[in-house]
Parts: structure tokens; sequence; C-alpha cells
């Protein structure tokens, strides 16, 4: 990171775009990761702003160093300043370049290991997108943040409305 942007200071908000370039370097970098948080909730249909980009991200340190590599594409280069024994030592690194990142090896308890089977993949612009799916992501928001709760209160209703939709599909014989 340059002097001028010491400690994120002048970073903006991201955009989704941001966000699809940094899965495409993450996945050229061969990482292993999950898009929760805003992104994720946005993804799930509910319209509301978010300025990071919260990653859940699988610790080995071989893993961490392709996340490091991937976002070293960001202008400021601030991950420069993070070693992957760093990432792997606390829930949540803060990467503040052009655009905020969270680096998070735990998202309310949930690891990426628990995670795993529960990502639903999106293609944008020709960049696959593993999105954490809503009856695991509502676990990653238990927290008193208005926006978590303002999340987990989208996201209930989504899950409720979800299995509504599966009941009237089962054939009348299964009633």
């Amino acid at each position: 990171m340059d002097a001028s942007n010491a400690g994120g200071e002048f970073s903006r908000g991201a955009t989704l775009k941001d966000l699809i370039e940094l899965c495409r370097n993450l996945n050229q970098a061969g990482a292993r990761y999950i898009v929760i948080g805003g992104f994720a909730v946005i993804h799930h249909g509910y319209f509301r702003g978010t300025n990071v980009i919260d990653l859940l991200v699988e610790t080995s340190l071989q893993n961490l160093e392709k996340v490091k590599i991937a976002l070293l594409a960001l202008p400021d280069k601030a991950i420069k300043e993070i070693e992957p024994a760093e990432i792997a030592k606390y829930q949540v690194i803060r990467v503040a370049d052009e655009v905020v990142v969270d680096l998070m090896t735990l998202a309310c308890g949930i690891s990426y290991e628990q995670a795993e089977a529960d990502i639903e993949f999106k293609v944008l612009e020709n960049v696959q997108i593993p999105f954490l799916k809503p009856g695991l992501l509502i676990k990653t928001k238990d927290t008193f943040r208005p926006v978590d709760q303002a999340d987990r209160a989208y996201l209930q209703e989504l899950i409720k409305r979800q299995k509504e939709d599966q009941e009237k599909k089962k054939p009348w014989w299964r009633w």
C-alpha cells in the first residue's frame, strides 16, 4: 500500500465489477474461497449496498499464499504487508486497498471446511463465483449489527419461500 492510502482511508466502495475481477484472480491462482457477506446476500436477491468484499478462505498456508498472489492484482498492493501465516492466525484480516477485502478464516464460527458443501456457483462475465447458500449464510450473520439483522430477516424469509415452493412441487400423493 502506498503512503497516500495508509490505513485505507481512501478506499472506495467495492462494486460487482471489483468482485468479478477479484474472483477471476483468485480462480486463476487456484485459491479456495467462498464469497459471503453483503455480496452473497445481494446474490440471493436482497437489494442492499455493501462496501466490502467478504471472503471465507481455506486456511492452509499453500492456499493463503494463492490468495495473497491474487490480491496483489489490487492497485495499492496492500496485501504485500501481510504474510499468509498472519491470515491463518486471525479470524479476520482487513486488506484496505483501493477496495476493502475482508479475509475470514471463521465467520461466526463457520470455517471454509464447514461451508464448502454449501457453495452455490454463479457465472458472471465468464467467471465462476462461489457464493454461500442461504441456509449457512444466515449463520454467518449472527451478530448484533443492524445490517446483519436485516440480512438474517431477508434470508429467513427467502428460506421460508423456498420451502413453500418445494412443497408446491411435490406430487399430490406425497402431501
